[in-house]
C-alpha cells in the first residue's frame, strides 16, 4: 500500500508541473521570440539489497525548444529579429547576464535601451544608454546609431553595440521567468557574426494547436493519477475493516 500511495503521488505531482509548463507556453503563444519550455518524466527507483522497494516518477521542465519562430515584419526601427542562433544578452533584476530572443526593443526614460520585458540590452561594456529624445537605428552588426533630431544635417553617431551571443552547444537553462542563462552563473562569448533584421520580430515557437492537445492530455494524466490514490485509500480502509474482523 505504502508503494501505491507515494507512486500516485509522484505521479501527481508530476503531472501537474506537466499542466504549468504547458500552460506556460500557452500564454506565451504571442510573446515575441518566445521558446517553448520542453517538459518530460523520468522513472526514479529507490533500491534495497535485495529487491526494488518503490518506483517514483519525477517530471520537470528539461530546457526549451529552440526551433525558429515566424519572422513578422513590423516597420518599426527598434524591433529586431536574430539570425540564426544567436541570442541577445540582458541585464536580470539581481545584475547577471541573461539571454533571449525576444526584440522588441525601446527606450525608457533614463535611455536604457530594454526589451519587452523591460530589462536593459546588453554592450560590449554594459547596459546600452542612449541619448534621451534622440533618434535611434540598428544596424545589421548589432551597432546602435543615434541622431540628433535639432541636427538633421549631422551624421548618425555609433553608441553601442547590442552583445549578440551564441550558445554554439553551450548548455543553458530556462528559468521560471523564461529567460535563458549559462548553468553556474557563467556567460557567453560575444559573437561577431551574429547578425540581426531590424523592422522585423521573431514570433514564438509554440504550437498553439498542439499545446492545446497537451493541456487536454495533462490534465486527463492528472486525473487517472488521483483516481490510483482514491483506490489506495480505499483499498486501505477494505484491509482495515478485515483485520477488525479477525
Amino acid at each position: 500500500m505504502d508503494r501505491l500511495i507515494y507512486t500516485a503521488l509522484t505521479g501527481v505531482d508530476a503531472a501537474m508541473n506537466r499542466q504549468r509548463a504547458v500552460a506556460n507556453n500557452l500564454a506565451n503563444a504571442s510573446t515575441p521570440g518566445f521558446r517553448a519550455e520542453t517538459f518530460s518524466t523520468a522513472n526514479l527507483r529507490l533500491r534495497s539489497e535485495s529487491l526494488d522497494v518503490r518506483g517514483l516518477a519525477q517530471g520537470a521542465v528539461r530546457g526549451a525548444d529552440m526551433s525558429a519562430g515566424t519572422v513578422m515584419q513590423t516597420g518599426r526601427a527598434l524591433d529586431v529579429a536574430l539570425g540564426g542562433d544567436a541570442l541577445i544578452a540582458l541585464q536580470a533584476a539581481d545584475g547577471s547576464e541573461v539571454y533571449s530572443r525576444r526584440g522588441d526593443l525601446s527606450v525608457d526614460v533614463t535611455g536604457r535601451l530594454t526589451n519587452g520585458d523591460g530589462l536593459a540590452v546588453m554592450g560590449e561594456a554594459g547596459p546600452l544608454v542612449v541619448p534621451p529624445g534622440w533618434n535611434i537605428s540598428i544596424a545589421q552588426d548589432g551597432g546602435v546609431y543615434a541622431a540628433d533630431p535639432g541636427a538633421p544635417d549631422v551624421p548618425a553617431e555609433l553608441v553601442g553595440r547590442i552583445k549578440l551571443a551564441n550558445p554554439a552547444g553551450s548548455p543553458l537553462v530556462k528559468g521560471l521567468d523564461n529567460l535563458l542563462r549559462v548553468p553556474g552563473g557563467g556567460i557567453l562569448p560575444a559573437d561577431p557574426t551574429a547578425t540581426l533584421v531590424t523592422g522585423a520580430l521573431e514570433g514564438s515557437n509554440v504550437d498553439t494547436a498542439a499545446t492545446l492537445v497537451d493541456m487536454i492530455e495533462a490534465q486527463r494524466g492528472f486525473e487517472r493519477r488521483t483516481k490510483v490514490i482514491s483506490t489506495a485509500e480505499q483499498l486501505d480502509q477494505s484491509s482495515t475493516r478485515l483485520m477488525s474482523l479477525s
